[in-house]
């Protein structure tokens, strides 16, 4: 039975490299945890240096490593390790008594799960270059020792998402390689991306089954022919699918060039020269791409489930602006369609719309406005309201608060100001309606 001995590096008092959220010592032991679980699933014998979170002497690790299945060459040592240093990829250091197979073949894995990789090498002792530099080479005997740098934890590139999102894959490349170097049967994880070929399979069938193309089955797994063989492991390949752009149409039935143009407000030759139309036929399930406008606070992007009424209504205004000012011949909308919505704020402060039950002393009075103001920035010629109506309000700049004058009384002062006696006595707490000459009374 093929043994093998997984080295979590780092650990306990010494975390290893750590930054942007990664500590060495916490990715090392979770990828040999894994490995060590998916190598026992495949029927190895296999055994750890450490499970967990405590502190390793080297002496003591590679003595672990020693009394685990002694220090025989068919003992293979994969230590687990996190770069750092700026670079970018994994890379695989091997024993200057191993060859670079097993480290390569990991190194070929570990790319196919989308890794940039560096290189497998030797490193010598500079004082004696006979020995290995690092001590899990150095001094673990006969056995086959390779260290794996997964990726660089401050790399600049794509390390540090890829470690945290990634490790697994990586993992499970390790494992792949392995089982391939013992000259073994690979299962893939159920539920993974890969495939074991049984009877009756094809190239075809396994590529309808998982949603891909044939092609892409081939490139994924090398093959130059569609030849396979029962126990064949393939890797299914990730199609990644683009999420639709937003400026994407598609054609439906009775849809023209110039409908199109018209609702997204653009032109036919802004269409037609954006998506290399030789002709105005369109194919209903065509897709055109649509000339991104710039969005301005006043327009509006039409969504499922929109109607006029329901966006007037949103925006404090009516089904019959809407309609002039974006030229529409329906209420009919599309959804994606651009709408340009009425500037209701120039020179104004907020707009109202009418409800059931409104009348203009009651709008000027919740507004701290004036009927005639109303009627004024308005152009009403009369004080009758209609339902859905929108009404500009004016800016005021009100005091909040107002002081007792020679004369004044508490009818006054709440006409004036857009309120009733009864609530300015409530909010100002008082008891009676006499008023005292310099006395300050609250507004709102």
């Amino acid at each position: 039975m093929a043994k093998v001995v997984i080295d979590a590096g780092h650990g306990g008092n010494d975390p290893g490299a750590s930054g942007n959220g990664i500590v060495e010592k916490e990715y090392t032991l979770k990828i040999s945890q894994y490995i060590y679980d998916r190598l026992r699933e495949l029927g190895l014998d296999v055994k750890m240096t450490r499970t967990t979170d405590e502190t390793l002497s080297p002496t003591e690790r590679v003595n672990r490593v020693l009394n685990a299945f002694g220090d025989s060459s068919d003992v293979l040592v994969i230590s687990n390790h996190i770069n750092a240093g700026g670079g970018d990829g994994a890379e695989v250091i091997y024993a200057l008594r191993n060859k670079d197979t097993l480290s390569n073949l990991i190194l070929t894995e570990i790319e196919n799960e989308g890794q940039n990789i560096r290189k497998a090498y030797q490193r010598r002792l500079p004082s004696d270059t006979s020995k290995d530099y690092y001590f899990m080479q150095r001094n673990t005997g006969d056995t086959e020792s390779i260290t794996v740098e997964y990726g660089f934890l401050d790399s600049t590139g794509d390390d540090v998402n890829q470690l945290k999102n990634n490790w697994e894959n990586y993992a499970e490349a390790v494992v792949r390689a392995i089982i391939e170097y013992l000259n073994l049967t690979y299962v893939p994880v159920e539920g993974g991306n890969y495939y074991t070929v049984k009877s009756g399979d094809s190239l075809w069938s396994i590529a309808k089954k998982y949603n891909v193309s044939v092609s892409d089955l081939k490139e994924a797994n090398g093959l130059t022919s569609s030849m396979l063989t029962i126990g064949d492991v393939l890797k299914i390949p990730v199609i990644v699918e683009e999420e639709p752009k937003e400026n994407v149409y598609v054609v439906k039935k009775g849809d023209s060039l110039y409908k199109i143009a018209q609702n997204y407000d653009t032109t036919v030759s802004e269409i037609i020269q954006l998506n290399n139309l030789t002709s105005t036929a369109l194919s209903i399930g065509q897709l055109l791409e649509i000339p991104v406008t710039t969005i301005t606070e006043n327009t509006y992007t039409v969504k499922s489930g929109d109607s006029l009424y329901k966006i007037a209504q949103n925006y404090n205004t009516t089904v019959n602006e809407l309609v002039n000012l974006n030229n529409l011949s329906s209420t009919a909308l599309s959804i994606g369609q651009i709408l340009k919505l009425p500037s209701t704020t120039t020179g104004m402060g907020n707009t109202y719309t009418v409800k059931s039950g409104d009348n203009l002393y009651e709008i000027a009075r919740k507004n701290n406005t004036t009927v005639s103001d109303l009627m004024s920035i308005n152009n009403l010629s009369s004080t009758l309201l209609s339902i859905g109506q929108v009404l500009k309000l004016p800016i005021t700049t009100a005091s909040s608060t107002y002081t007792i004058k020679s004369g004044d009384n508490l009818y006054k002062i709440a006409r004036e100001n857009n309120t009733t006696v009864s609530e300015l006595m409530r909010i100002n707490n008082l008891g009676t309606t006499l008023l005292s000459i310099g006395q300050v009374l609250k507004l709102k």
